[in-house]
């Protein structure tokens, strides 16, 4: 089935709702419960344990879609489906035979456990060590955000692999809700991505050792063959799907009546923006495709240039597009947050999207690959 197949009975659950999400800063259980219940859980699942099997191309474009109505919503599926595409790709065949079913059922939505209280974001250390007991991982573990992480029916969680561990040798693990004791120890008041719920918690159980996703202390490998590439993919997809939409109804409105060569100038503007990124996107989703099919790695320096490359651009240009899209607007359509065009909404919401494993950060990486590539080899 192609994405709009797939989005025609979800979009418009996470449309009617996502401003009462907005309002409320509360999980948008509706959409969630529509994605459950028409396999959407399990579009990345492997078809031989009863998922879609579906292609990068279809994941961006119900990314995209979905946006297009609910950026929460949608940051939230694409989260899970990275999840997905770790344990898919990297679990143990014990965990996967066990997992993989239950997700392409719609029975496990699986939040993601990588944020660790007093210790600056670095997805590749982490400080709170796994226990051995037996034949079993002790986990008690605290994050300030967890997207989700009230409503999850799993989480795959970093961990140092051993106290005796390097930081960096993190192990990634996934959990399920029932193995755990979780206590919810922060709440959600954002400026925007309101209905992500990303609060913070506590989590403390045990799981078998073939819960380990990847091998013991080479978390870095699963993140830069699978959660990487599809993170960059799906924020990006999301991002743009957000402007795309804001453009497509501000477009609509303005159809009406006399324009001038300044206001079609603005809205050329916004169309290149989106274009650049669309065509980036498509891409780098090719780019990792190929690499897959091909059985190659997604680690070497140009890639992940051109992935950090990818993030970097679609935050930064779909955010000027929807502010851009606001002064076109004017002031009672663009600004006003009871406007039939919830600019105000994306405005906000997309404001994170630079934040959200910081560009400043990724920037620095850049530049850094970029002085080893002498030759300035481009896309």
């Amino acid at each position: 089935m192609s994405a709009t197949e797939l989005l025609a009975p979800i979009a418009p659950v996470a449309r009617e709702h996502a401003a009462s999400h907005d309002e409320s800063a509360t999980f948008p259980s509706e959409a969630m419960s529509a994605i459950r219940a028409h396999g959407l859980l399990g579009l990345l699942v492997p078809v031989e344990y009863g998922g879609l099997g579906a292609d990068l191309a279809t994941f961006v474009g119900v990314a995209a879609g979905l946006a297009a109505h609910c950026l929460s919503t949608a940051q939230i599926w694409a989260m899970h489906c990275f999840q997905v595409d770790a344990i898919a790709r990297h679990g143990t065949p014990e965990l996967r035979d066990a997992l993989l079913p239950r997700v392409a059922a719609g029975e496990v939505y699986i939040s993601s456990v990588t944020s660790e209280r007093g210790r600056k974001a670095d997805l590749f250390s982490a400080g709170t060590p796994l226990h051995a007991d037996g034949d079993r991982l002790l986990i008690e573990r605290s994050a300030p955000v967890v997207t989700g992480g009230e409503h999850a029916d799993g989480y795959l969680i970093t961990m140092r692999a051993a106290p005796d561990a390097a930081e960096s040798e993190v192990s990634l693990v996934y959990a399920d809700r029932g193995d755990l004791q979780t206590e919810i120890t922060s709440d959600w008041h954002s400026l925007g991505v309101r209905g992500t719920a990303s609060v913070g918690m506590t989590l403390k159980g045990s799981v078998p050792r073939y819960h380990v996703v990847g091998a013991p202390g080479r978390f870095a490998e699963v993140a830069r063959e699978s959660m990487v590439p599809l993170s960059h993919l799906g924020w990006s997809a999301c991002w743009l799907g957000t402007a795309r939409g804001a453009l497509a109804e501000v477009v609509r409105a303005q159809a009406r009546g006399a324009r001038s060569d300044l206001e079609y100038a603005r809205i050329g503007r916004v169309r290149v923006s989106l274009e650049l990124v669309s065509a980036y996107l498509t891409r780098m989703r090719e780019e990792v495709e190929r690499a897959r099919a091909d059985g190659a790695s997604l680690s070497g320096s140009q890639v992940r240039l051109q992935l950090n490359t990818l993030k970097i651009a679609a935050s930064e240009l779909t955010f000027q597009a929807v502010n851009d899209l606001i002064q076109i607007a004017g002031l009672r359509t663009g600004y006003l947050r009871n406007s039939p065009i919830p600019l105000e909404r994306h405005f906000r919401d997309l404001r994170s999207a630079s934040l959200n494993h910081a560009n400043d950060a990724l920037l620095v990486g850049v530049g850094v690959l970029s002085m080893l590539d002498r030759s300035v080899t481009l896309i």
